[in-house]
């Protein structure tokens, strides 16, 4: 880590702003650290000895409404390039007390140097200070970046009890950098590994969907488990490493936890709801699991218990209605069928229950379900399955593809609206799905003057819509 850091101009002038009225200003955090990594940043942090009062007159568009010192400031004497909106966060050197919610400070007081600042921070690689030409490194940081290890600042359980979040924070950093966690750093996050208990739903989950989204979420996971944060995080998910699945006549060769960390790690999909659907797919089978007297397991209607799971899941860590419904979607029916013996209905049914736009995710999670039980990533049926899926979305799904609506039959036939023109619009559907007609309208117009002529029209039930 011996090359320069070089910051962007538009850094390095709001900067020389405070400098020119003798103010010390400093990137600090995620930031700093990034930049000595050679990764990409768009989260600038800075610390000052100016008080918020002193930010504010420096600023006058700046904002102040929160208890923690932070001004933020937008547009930056418009130095910021492509006129990108972005807001800096500037937080005068601090120092901090106790935390009785284990969480938030109980009283805040501005500190006089860097150096005080730096030692309440959370991990080592986090506590780096660059004034624009020098790097203030109080805690061994970079050897620790060097080393790829996070480690706490100073005394682990002093840290971890102040804020509880930091716990699954130490695996998401890990996570996203592909870093260690150090030994004693891991041993506390053991002892303390109760209090995430203390936390929100909301914080949890967003730094959970994160480690899902990283370059690592296998891995993330088996950190939360050999730490016991798991538990307390996803107890439906902790559970299924008691549950086995080798018995005879079936391909598993892993418990179910095990298995659904491997199928994470398999998944073809970066979406992290897609891959957190991976992580829960099985996680009713610890309720359905049942041996009979020959030794053969069976998970009977596991997905219906796990899609049940997920929804109660979803709502605890306050996912959207989007993501619920996709999370409990891909659950639901993970199981489906594939071969070569599949008709046009059953492949049209089987889009319908996941929808088009998750097919694929579909797809993503169930190369993760195979790799994770041993089998070959795709076979020939696979691949057929997927160019059938591809030819079968060609034809129409319901009765709005139609190439003619309500209106039209109305107009053609001279009729009223009523349960009869949809009764019509279904039976034209139906002849189309069956490859008796194509959906053209000029087919569908002469089809229905056809039937008009007939007693036929409108006698056909409600079919595969």
């Amino acid at each position: 880590m011996t090359e320069p850091i070089i910051l962007p101009d538009y850094i390095g002038k709001f900067m020389d702003h405070f400098k020119k009225e003798g103010y010390e200003i400093y990137v600090v955090g995620g930031a700093i650290r990034d930049l000595i990594l050679r990764k990409k940043t768009d989260n600038w942090d800075f610390t000052t000895n100016a008080t918020p009062e002193e930010i504010q007159k420096l600023f006058p568009d700046s904002f102040y409404n929160n208890d923690y010192g932070t001004v933020s400031v937008p547009g930056i004497l418009n130095q910021v390039p492509n006129d990108t909106k972005i807001i800096f966060e500037i937080t005068p050197f601090r120092k901090e007390t106790s935390y009785k919610d284990k969480r938030h400070p109980d009283k805040i007081e501005w500190a006089k140097t860097i150096e005080e600042d730096l030692i309440r921070r959370d991990f080592t690689i986090n506590a780096l200070a660059f004034d624009g030409k020098k790097i203030v490194d109080i805690n061994n940081s970079i050897d620790d970046l060097n080393n790829k290890l996070i480690r706490s600042v100073s005394d682990p359980d002093k840290r971890f009890t102040e804020d509880a979040l930091r716990l699954i924070r130490a695996v998401r950093i890990a996570c996203q950098l592909g870093f260690l966690i150090e030994e004693q750093t891991r041993q506390s996050i053991i002892r303390n590994a109760r209090l995430i208990q203390y936390i929100s739903w909301e914080r949890i989950s967003a730094e959970f969907l994160k480690i899902l989204a990283s370059n690592h979420p296998s891995e993330g996971i088996v950190f939360l488990k050999n730490t016991g944060l798991l538990q307390y995080i996803l107890p439906e998910l902790e559970k299924c490493f008691a549950i086995p699945q080798k018995s005879p006549k079936r391909h598993h060769i892993y418990d179910v936890g095990t298995h659904s960390i491997e199928a994470l790690k398999h998944c073809s999909s970066y979406d992290p709801i897609t891959r957190f659907a991976t992580l829960l797919h099985d996680i009713g089978k610890a309720d359905t699991f049942y041996r009979d007297n020959t030794g053969l397991i069976t998970f009977h209607n596991h997905e219906i218990v796990g899609s049940q799971l997920a929804e109660i899941i979803a709502e605890r860590f306050r996912l959207s209605k989007l993501h619920k419904h996709k999370l409990v979607t891909l659950i639901r029916h993970h199981m489906f069928s594939v071969s070569e013996k599949q008709t046009d209905k059953s492949l049209r049914r089987f889009i319908r229950n996941v929808g088009k736009e998750y097919l694929t995710d579909a797809l993503a999670l169930r190369i993760g379900d195979r790799i994770g039980s041993g089998a070959k990533p795709t076979s020939w049926r696979t691949e057929l399955f997927k160019k059938r899926l591809i030819e079968v979305q060609k034809e129409p799904f319901k009765i709005t593809d139609l190439k003619i609506n309500g209106n039209e039959v109305m107009k053609t036939l001279s009729l009223k609206p009523g349960p009869k023109v949809g009764a019509i619009l279904s039976q034209l559907f139906n002849a189309v799905v069956e490859n008796k007609l194509e959906n053209k309208k000029k087919v569908l117009l002469q089809e229905l003057l056809r039937l008009s002529k007939s007693s036929k029209i409108g006698t056909a039930t409600k079919g595969d819509e």
